[in-house]
């Protein structure tokens, strides 16, 4: 997307040189025309100090990862983004923003998966602002911001806070549209292989390429807004309480039944171990029927959830 950002190449100056220019000036100017006299040099005197003023409206400073953009009477002279103390027009609006990393933690939403069943997601991410121009003029950030500058009682709060008011408009901008994003990309999957078709992609097993297919949907969305983000990843998911005790269970029974396979296979191959050690070292001659018996009474003993109870048959008494 085209950007119409630009750096800032109007006239700045040191701000420490400007502030001992203007002092210097300012107090000779002063001292000459009140020690002169006269009225008209009075009258110049209070018109410098009024100017001397008006000029110290221009100093700003900018510390690293913060950038202002410039605004002359309603016309963008682009971003200015050099670290340290300068003094510029004093009628360029300076709107400062953060440059840095910030994180946000979108609490859990309800949404449904591919195959409609509810489930409980949520996202951690991090961003920051790319684009100063389309932060400031291509979303209505400014209104947000000076609507959080007022309680819920109408009164005006400390007009100091204008940036941060105007880094929680963005944040409040980013919450939003990650909202959207995290339904978009959760309705294309299922929760988990249970429900999907084998060796496709789930909520559950997709790790690094759910996040991936999440931060570049992300990206796309506040493109408009000149915010980039860093990283996204899924950091809860679950499913919704009115099905999580039904799944469980589903779950438990899927759980239990892959346990009996491995029983099974395992006491089958140990009942074909005891025929083939019982034949090759010629302990006991069994026939087909006592082969059988024998094969029916060793699985339920290895395959029973319980001990078993033998019956030990010591022969009949001879009278």
């Amino acid at each position: 997307m085209e950007t119409k950002e630009m750096n800032f190449k109007g006239f700045k100056m040191n701000g420490f040189l400007a502030l001992f220019l203007f002092l210097f000036v300012w107090a000779g100017a002063t001292v000459w025309c009140f020690v002169t006299g006269g009225v008209l040099l009075y009258v110049l005197g209070t018109v410098m100090s009024v100017l001397w003023i008006i000029l110290n409206c221009g100093y700003m400073m900018l510390e690293p990862n913060e950038a202002r953009a410039m605004v002359f009477f309603g016309r963008y002279k682009g971003t200015f983004r050099e670290t340290g103390f300068f003094w510029v027009n004093p009628f360029m609006e300076a709107k400062k923003l953060s440059l840095r990393a910030r994180n946000l933690d979108v609490e859990p939403i309800k949404v449904n998966d591919k195959i409609g069943n509810p489930v409980l997601i949520g996202l951690v991410l991090v961003w920051r602002l790319k684009d100063t121009y389309k932060a400031m003029f291509e979303i209505d950030s400014q209104t947000m911001a000076s609507a959080g500058t007022t309680s819920s009682d109408g009164k005006a709060v400390n007009m100091g806070n204008a940036v941060a008011n105007r880094m929680n408009a963005f944040e409040n901008f980013v919450k939003i549209q990650s909202d959207a994003a995290l339904r978009q990309v959760a309705g294309q999957y299922a929760y988990d292989d249970n429900e999907g078709a084998d060796g496709e992609l789930t909520l559950r097993s997709g790790g690094e390429e759910i996040n991936d297919q999440l931060e570049q949907k992300l990206n796309e969305r506040l493109a408009m807004a000149g915010i980039e983000v860093l990283e996204a990843r899924i950091n809860y998911l679950a499913y919704a309480p009115e099905i999580a005790a039904v799944m469980l269970r589903r779950q438990q029974a899927s759980a239990i039944i892959s346990a009996r396979e491995k029983i099974v296979e395992g006491a089958v191959s140990m009942v074909h171990m005891a025929l083939d050690k019982l034949s090759k070292d010629e302990i006991v001659e069994l026939d087909e029927e006592k082969k059988a018996a024998m094969v029916s009474n060793l699985l339920v003993v290895l395959c029973a959830d319980e001990a078993a109870q033998p019956v030990v048959n010591t022969g009949t008494l001879n009278h």
